[in-house]
């Protein structure tokens, strides 16, 4: 073997040793339950190509940027309860009202805790919550088929970072997540009429005719 070829050798090995040193670090405030388990990314990159490819994932971000901008996307609960209050449930009309101008969208309910308790009694009453929010959700109107209490955050995504209780942590948010499939109304070369019906709507003139003599007389100050 000549001096060359084990001198690549040598860089080539030093190289792959220090590669298998190195160490991942895993946060869990920034993904979802369970996403440490085979690193998340299972799948993502096969769904996030179909989603780009056939013209989805852009509307999806769209309309997740549209709903948070256009109504309260997060509830509030009471100390270890996942109760609805009434702030709560005129929060959740709101978003009902949002999601029915919709029926081709599909949404996630999330939920979340303070710090106080254990891991496991937290991820179970995140998800009490969440399943909370939707059980409300559908009560008004919204098909079961297009809400998704997802396992919950538990604990792990605090907005405020502390030990002791915070109302603000004890949370579910409400997010699109996707369209449902074979909705007539999707993808079928005119979406931008639903995405954007609101804004047609709201341009739209009202007439200000108030009756006909010898001359068209309208409406003013």
């Amino acid at each position: 073997m000549t001096g060359h070829m084990l001198k690549l050798l040598t860089i080539g090995g030093v190289a792959l040793l220090a590669g298998c040193s190195g160490t991942s670090t895993y946060s869990t405030f920034t993904h979802e339950a369970g996403a440490l388990v085979g690193g998340g990314g299972f799948g993502n990159s096969i769904m996030n190509n179909t989603q780009i490819m056939n013209g989805e994932k852009s509307y999806v971000i769209g309309m997740s940027h549209r709903f948070s901008e256009e109504v309260t996307s997060t509830v509030n609960f009471a100390f270890n309860s996942s109760q609805l209050d009434a702030g709560a449930r005129a929060t959740l009309a709101q978003q009902a009202n949002w999601i029915r101008q919709f029926p081709e969208v599909r949404f996630r309910v999330y939920g979340h805790t303070d710090a106080v308790g254990s891991s496991g009694y937290n991820k179970a009453l995140g998800l009490r919550r969440a399943n909370a929010v939707v059980r409300y959700l559908s009560s008004q109107g919204i098909s079961r088929s297009r809400l998704e209490a997802v396992v919950s955050f538990g604990e792990t995504q605090p907005l405020v970072v502390t030990e002791g209780k915070e109302r603000r942590n004890r949370r579910t948010v409400t997010e699109v997540s996707g369209f449902v499939d074979g909705h007539p109304t999707v993808m079928d070369g005119k979406y931008a009429q639903i995405v954007y019906r609101g804004y047609v709507d709201s341009a739209k003139v009202p007439s200000t005719l108030t009756g006909i003599s010898d001359s068209v007389t309208t409406s003013g100050e």
